[in-house]
């Protein structure tokens, strides 16, 4: 009896995804800009995203009956998505747009030798490519995002699965797979900001699920590339320290980063661009005038403010020493975790690297300065695939997707959730960043349980 009940649910979730990608197709021919084949592109490229969805799957070996049942939650991934498409941000108006419109004007890739934008080549080859095209720019940069949240979704089982691999009928690498693509942040950063945060996450995630299978070069190459989209790869990347220090990668292995950095970059010399340029990009992004944080749940939201100064969209202003006390405190919490990496060496098991790779994902962009909301994205997905591998640490997963979450309400609402005032003083964002530190301290307790055990172990 149970097995005929399990029998039609398949093609009922496949039905019910099918009907889902319609609507989506739908809400894109009732789309705002462009013309009518425009929108045409939008839906099929949407219901492309899908139908990759379900190859990766393929891929990674499901069979014909998960599939269809994965149809749904996929299909209603890209209606949500859909629905978003025609949000346009302040961040779209003030500078992808005009970045879209300075490649257009000059001849697309023929305008590299100009200076333009503060993203580092690859992205601009990505807007160089597009502005070639009449599709509606803000539609090709949330497309852009859209395929990565699809990749994120595809490394988020493959983590998943790398942590429980002992558990090869667990459907933890699915939930992974679901949960990514709805994750609030996600679905908000890429589909309705037309942020690229996903991007070098999807990559960073990526890049550590192949370091646990012990595929180190690769997973070396994949960071490099992260790297090169984003600066903010950085706050990961210690992890390959750590695990060098452990001697499960070696140093001969680290010269692929360099190497496949400077293969990203060789388009953007040989099109005239100087690589003082190039390689000045991410200096100019650490520099943030005198504001030490921007609507992030940062250590700096602790900062209190007289009531007479006033709040100002999360945006709080410091001097040089506190910036100064915050890079110190985030590269000390590296040295310990480079530390504990050399102290375990070949005791250090595959528990423990996630465990450091949560810690660094929420621990140093909790304490260094010039912190914008979106930079705790890593952390969003890193304890996500942290909380479906063991249901013991979804307690931290969702404190920092709802600290973040929070946080992206500040920016488009341009106002504060909740200020808390206390006397003559305020705090625009305490409760947010108060569940973020609490989050970051029950990563670090779970790491210190993990080195405690370390000794018995399943090594990497």
């Amino acid at each position: 009896m149970d097995q005929r009940w399990k029998q039609p649910v398949p093609m009922l979730c496949a039905a019910l995804g099918v009907v889902m990608l319609a609507i989506s197709s739908a809400v894109c021919m009732q789309l705002e800009q462009g013309s009518l084949s425009d929108r045409i592109c939008v839906a099929a490229v949407l219901v492309l995203f899908a139908v990759m969805s379900l190859a990766l799957l393929r891929l990674e070996g499901f069979r014909r009956d998960t599939l269809l049942v994965m149809l749904l939650p996929v299909g209603a991934a890209m209606l949500a998505r859909a629905l978003c498409m025609d949000y346009m941000s302040g961040d779209y108006d003030s500078f992808l747009s005009r970045w879209y419109d300075f490649f257009q004007i000059n001849s697309g890739f023929e305008a590299f030798s100009y200076s333009v934008g503060n993203y580092n080549v690859p992205y601009l080859y990505f807007i160089a490519a597009i502005s070639y095209l009449k599709t509606p720019d803000l539609y090709l940069y949330k497309l852009f995002s859209i395929l990565f949240d699809v990749v994120l979704a595809w490394g988020c089982l493959r983590l998943t699965r790398s942590l429980i691999r002992e558990q090869q009928r667990s459907g933890a690498p699915l939930i992974a797979f679901g949960a990514a693509l709805f994750l609030p942040t996600v679905v908000l950063n890429g589909a309705y900001w037309a942020q690229c945060d996903v991007i070098y996450s999807g990559l960073c995630i990526h890049a550590a699920a192949l370091l646990l299978e012990g595929r180190n070069k690769t997973s070396v190459a994949l960071m490099a590339v992260a790297f090169s989209f984003k600066l903010q790869a950085v706050f990961i990347l210690p992890l390959w320290g750590v695990l060098w220090l452990a001697r499960k990668v070696k140093f001969r292995e680290l010269w692929v980063f360099p190497l496949v950095y400077f293969a990203t970059i060789v388009p953007a010399l040989l099109m005239g661009k100087p690589l003082k340029d190039i390689l000045s990009i991410y200096l100019g992004q650490m520099e943030s005038g005198t504001y030490l944080v921007l609507n992030a749940p940062a250590v700096y939201q602790f900062v209190p403010r007289y009531i007479r100064q006033g709040l100002a969209d999360g945006a709080i202003e410091g001097s040089g020493l506190a910036a100064a006390l915050g890079v110190a405190a985030a590269a000390l919490l590296v040295l310990v975790l480079l530390a504990l990496g050399f102290l375990l060496r070949d005791r250090l098991d595959r528990e423990t690297a996630m465990a450091a790779a949560v810690v660094l994902c929420i621990g140093v962009p909790f304490l260094l300065p010039y912190m914008h909301e979106r930079y705790f994205f890593l952390g969003d997905v890193f304890t996500l695939c942290w909380a479906c591998a063991d249901r013991r640490r979804l307690p931290v997963a969702v404190m920092v997707e709802g600290a973040s979450l929070a946080s992206y309400i500040v920016y488009f609402r341009k106002k504060y959730n909740f200020v808390l005032t206390l006397g003559a003083v305020q705090f625009g964002m305490f409760f947010e960043t108060l569940v973020m530190l609490a989050a970051l301290i029950i990563a670090v307790w779970a790491l210190a349980k993990e080195v405690k055990k370390s000794g018995g172990g399943i090594a990497i």
